[in-house]
């Protein structure tokens, strides 16, 4: 559910004292925090994802991971194709108005966390790196 691991869950249960919520919002810190951590380090590897919606509007991202390995995870991927269809929704300014953004599926997100969240399951740096969006 979390996409942490079985002892990191295991351990945020017995930190929690077996109350189920309390435990997934220690895991999401836990892994929030392991990302601002990584945020430093290179991201050589990447993915160009294109979306084109209704004929009307096209997207073109370059998104940024440390390894091949990453880039071809279905997490990384997943997380490219929604945020080519967030930019495509909302049509932010530039890479930083994208992350400062609430997530077009749910408001109560932020682009920049739903980011961060796929770093910490997938363990490496993620780095937006720029886009392009073209409207008929």
């Amino acid at each position: 559910m979390t996409g942490a691991g079985v002892m990191e869950c295991k351990r945020a249960l017995d930190d929690a004292h077996g109350d189920f919520s309390q435990a997934t919002k220690l895991i999401q810190e836990r892994g929030l925090a392991k990302a601002e951590k990584k945020a430093a380090r290179t991201a050589g590897a990447g993915l160009i994802e294109a979306y084109v919606h209704g004929g009307r509007v096209g997207v073109i991202l370059e998104i940024r991971a440390e390894t091949d390995f990453v880039v071809r995870s279905e997490p990384f991927r997943a997380l490219s194709h929604d945020l080519a269809m967030h930019i495509a929704a909302m049509n932010p300014a530039d890479v930083v108005a994208l992350l400062a953004q609430p997530y077009v599926r749910d408001a109560d997100t932020m682009v920049g966390d739903l980011v961060k969240g796929v770093i910490a399951k997938v363990g490496e740096n993620i780095v937006v790196t720029r886009f392009c969006r073209y409207e008929l």
